[in-house]
């Protein structure tokens, strides 16, 4: 018998004060049965930064051509592509040949460095990418928070981040590479 998928469901404020974007949100995600609770965090963390009218999450680890998040126009044009982990140069090279925008939020212990400097010089020249590295430790502390109810506050202000629950506080800073 096949595992399924776990459903979440997420209410979630955000208070973006660089993007002067202010609004709650309530959604439900679906945690893929090979997904970990660290990666649906980063997942909904990026969710947050990146929020605008449009933005939804796609099928993501179930289909291949589809990024984690995006938000399409209503010319079914890609405005912004999200891709989440250490995706290859090929991937990347594909989804900024197919979309206005392409952000890459990259984190793992210890992989993300060495994936960078492999891939640095390539994708250095695409015009249209933005990647960000989020600490291994910081996502761990994020992927404690999850349960089938959540109830989120995210503040944004002067590129800092924090993640609350009604339990616990977590400063995310992601670093852009590129």
């Amino acid at each position: 018998m096949a595992l399924k998928a776990t459903i979440l469901k997420v209410k979630l404020s955000l208070s973006d004060m660089d993007r002067h974007v202010y609004q709650d949100f309530s959604f439900t995600v679906a945690q893929h049965p090979s997904e970990t609770d660290q990666r649906l965090m980063v997942r909904i963390l990026t969710f947050a930064l990146n929020a605008c009218e449009g933005l939804e999450f796609t099928k993501g680890l179930c289909e291949e051509d589809e990024p984690e998040l995006w938000h399409v126009n209503y010319s079914e044009e890609i405005e912004l592509w999200i891709d989440l982990g250490l995706p290859d140069e090929k991937r990347v090279k594909k989804a900024s040949n197919r979309s206005k925008r392409v952000r890459i939020y990259s984190y793992g212990e210890g992989a993300q460095d060495i994936w960078w400097q492999k891939n640095a010089q390539k994708l250095n020249k695409l015009d249209n990418l933005e990647i960000f590295s989020l600490s291994f430790a910081t996502t761990q502390e994020l992927a404690g928070m999850i349960s089938r109810g959540m109830q989120l506050s995210v503040t944004v202000q002067d590129g800092q981040v924090w993640f609350s629950d009604e339990n616990s506080s977590v400063l995310v800073e992601p670093k852009q590479l590129k």
